[in-house]
């Protein structure tokens, strides 16, 4: 049997190889770097961590963490090199980015049904064999024209930011200070480092936001509006004055010690890395030059000497019309021996990705065997991701993270008696999923 052929080696596209070799077939992974890099990556690892090292939320009965508890049932390497690498981040799953990559490099070369081939695809192949195109947001540009021929649609582009870093011992921890929100982490630990501001201080530093240079575009195509969910803090900003300190910057469940009282407004930083000596500025995405970034940020408290040791940067993010061209398997509809998963697919999110990494490996596996690629239960997670990607308005498409949104809704009897209790509504919803995924993999095989 040939192999099947996987393009990329981030976390869709790891995900979709380990799948496959875990359904006892050959892969082929091919990956572009380091001999051809991309814009924000820096290293050869594979699933190496761009924008953040947060996998969203482990509160129990939220969209984030039902999408976890399902890839966890299907035995995503992924989610287990993700608690292997696990630093303190309140009630989110963050991780020591390059333990986490290199749990995965590890994992993926030492599989023997892998054969990883570090060499750049310019060209989708024809008919065979099987492919799953896991590329990324970063495609290189001779890949997304094949791409674009091959789908007889055009390159949609949006754009995806990256926060700072700031070295820990750099910040002045007699000014910020350590805690959860309404004391709400994990483990019982403060996982948070907290800027606090007031009014003052605050109305300084938007006002220097607003004047900062942004880095100019460079194409017509860079002028293409910024996706929703990564928008960077300065056009934040000019939604008005009180949009950050209701978005990245709110206060909410935080009190500093030095007052007894709620900040006017606060920043936050995560930890970056299992040694705690970096930190990621929460929600601080931004594409503006670096100097006038280093200005701006040394006006927040507590970080007036910080050494940066990352700048905020901004990059343009490729995607297919899912909707146009895929089917709930992620199987290109004009050529059933093509799938897609990934950003590429049109999620948005690192768990979303290798969620559909999972997806169409398992697909993929299925028609290799010689049998039809089934979707994930409508009422799953998994599945309202695949809903989604192949069933949203194609003339308004636009990528998505999981959200109780996309989920099935309940029924007219459950919404009646759970209508004053969201949070019951929500782990009903939960619930269904999970009873519904269990059910799936423990049927028959037909």
């Amino acid at each position: 049997m040939d192999p099947i052929y996987v393009i990329g080696a981030g976390l869709a596209r790891t995900e979709a190889a380990w799948q496959i070799a875990r359904a006892g077939l050959r892969v082929v992974l091919f990956e572009m770097r380091p001999t051809h890099s991309t814009p924000a990556h820096k290293t050869a690892q594979m699933a190496e961590l761009v924008c953040s090292n947060s996998l969203k939320s482990e509160t129990e009965n939220t969209a984030p963490w039902l999408l976890k508890e399902e890839l966890r049932r299907l035995d995503s390497l992924l989610l287990r090199a993700a608690q292997k690498a696990r630093v303190p981040g309140g009630q989110a799953l963050t991780v020591d980015r390059d333990r986490f990559a290199e749990a995965v490099t590890e994992a993926i070369e030492g599989e023997p049904l892998i054969e990883v081939r570090r060499e750049e695809v310019r060209d989708l192949p024809g008919e065979n064999p099987i492919t799953i195109v896991a590329t990324g947001p970063l495609t290189s540009g001779a890949l997304a024209e094949s791409i674009g021929r091959l789908t007889g649609s055009n390159r949609l582009f949006f754009y995806d930011a990256i926060s700072p870093i700031v070295d820990a011992d750099s910040v002045d921890m007699s000014i910020a200070f350590r805690a959860s929100r309404y004391d709400k982490s994990i483990d019982g630990t403060d996982d948070y480092v907290n800027c606090p501001m007031d009014k003052e201080q605050y109305d300084r530093f938007l006002d220097a936001l607003a004047e900062a240079q942004p880095v100019p575009a460079h194409i017509e195509e860079d002028r293409t509006p910024f996706f929703e969910a990564c928008l960077p803090i300065e056009e934040i900003a000019r939604r008005g004055r009180d949009t950050l300190r209701f978005g990245p910057m709110k206060p909410m469940g935080l009190s500093d010690p030095r007052t007894g009282r709620r900040p006017y407004a606060v920043v936050q930083l995560r930890q970056e890395n299992a040694r705690a000596d970096s930190y990621n500025l929460v929600g601080f995405q931004n594409h503006l030059r670096f100097g006038e970034q280093a200005r701006v940020l040394r006006m927040i408290p507590g970080l007036e000497n910080a050494e940066i040791l990352r700048y905020g940067q901004i990059h343009r993010n490729t995607y297919i019309n899912g909707p146009e061209l895929l089917d709930a398997t992620l199987r290109l509809k004009q050529n059933g021996r093509i799938f897609f998963a990934g950003q590429i697919s049109g999620v948005e999110g690192y768990v979303e990705s290798i969620a559909t990494g999972l997806i169409a490996g398992r697909a993929a596996a299925a028609l290799a065997r010689g049998e039809t690629p089934i979707a994930m239960p409508r009422a799953t997670a998994l599945g309202a991701l695949c809903a989604y990607i192949s069933g949203a308005d194609p003339k308004n498409y636009q990528p998505a993270n999981i959200t109780f949104d996309l989920l099935q809704k309940l029924d007219e009897e459950a919404l009646r008696r759970l209508r004053k209790d969201k949070k019951a509504r929500h782990a009903e919803v939960c619930r269904r999923a999970l009873a519904a995924l269990d059910s799936m993999m423990t049927a028959p095989v037909t």
